[in-house]
């Protein structure tokens, strides 16, 4: 068991959940119930036989990770995989409870050992032309499911396939003004136009580095970024937009900040009765920084 802060997370937990799993128990010296699951969790990270890593982030000491995650009551666990959050639970549940959550995600060692004999379950699973496929089935088998459409037009984006993607969008074009999916798509198709026409970026970056409000080239660079898929980045330039003009050609800024973060926010994972799916802490962040700079 360890304690993370916000100076050892990086490692303790996003890097090392990148070869085990890690569970993140979210705690307060002040509460009762966390008194009664950390020995729980403890007493199972040794049972398990090194085949999961506990750690500990005190919600009140650690107030940025935990709104990071999206806390809402204590004590909290929560599951990370390659990086992400993959399950999780809110309150004390008794061992048993905790055991079977664990034996979905988590198993000790020795048994891995034997499992990596066994053949996988799915040998497609993996396969993202596989998956296109399916989600290509998807579509044709129900042509008007809007969330099967977004699906695979987004894998087509993400494979490369642009000119497959916008002949799978067509038929739901007219309706971007409906459906905040489908207008995610149109923005991210609309970046990838802007971009083909090779505008100059050492341009853009010259006229912002002298008029940090010369928002058409502040949004001009974010739909390049936007276009490279760098998501994180495009939404860090739409900010720089909102701080200073919150309406700025309406309301363009914040429309396409909200289509990058549909289009980056990964499926909930399923969950037990009484578990919550934990959020994306990058989605959640990302999130609450526009809330925050809107309600300002």
């Amino acid at each position: 068991m360890i304690d993370v802060t916000i100076e050892n997370f990086e490692q303790e937990v996003i890097a090392a959940s990148m070869s085990q799993p890690v569970l993140v128990d979210f705690w307060a010296p002040w509460c009762g119930p966390c008194k009664a699951i950390g020995p729980i969790l403890e007493k199972l990270e040794t049972a398990y036989g090194g085949g999961f890593k506990l750690v500990k982030i005190n919600s009140d000491e650690e107030q940025q990770l935990a709104q990071a995650f999206g806390i809402r009551s204590i004590p909290t666990v929560v599951l990370l995989k390659n990086g992400q959050p993959v399950d999780g639970f809110m309150g004390a549940l008794p061992e048993g409870q905790v055991r079977e959550f664990l034996d979905k995600h988590v198993q000790a060692l020795a048994a891995e050992e034997e499992e990596e004999e066994l053949p996988a379950e799915d040998p497609e699973s993996d396969d993202p032309a596989a998956q296109l496929e399916k989600l290509q089935h998807a579509v044709a088998t129900d042509p008007a499911n809007d969330d099967a459409r977004f699906d695979y037009v987004k894998a087509l984006l993400l494979a490369g396939r642009e000119a497959d993607a916008r002949r799978a969008f067509e038929p739901v074009a007219n309706k971007t003004g409906l459906v905040r999916r489908l207008d995610a798509l149109a923005r991210w198709l609309d970046a990838l136009a802007f971009q083909a026409g090779n505008p100059p970026a050492a341009e853009l970056d010259a006229r912002i580095a002298a008029n940090k409000r010369d928002f058409q080239a502040r949004f001009d660079k974010a739909r390049l970024l936007l276009a490279q898929q760098q998501w994180t980045a495009a939404m860090d330039e739409l900010l720089e937009i909102l701080m200073r003009d919150k309406a700025w050609n309406e309301d363009l800024a914040r429309k396409t900040y909200i289509a990058i973060l549909e289009i980056i926010e990964q499926p909930r994972p399923k969950v037990a009765e009484g578990q919550i799916p934990p959020d994306d802490p990058m989605v959640a962040s990302y999130r609450r920084r526009l809330s925050s700079v809107v309600l300002s």
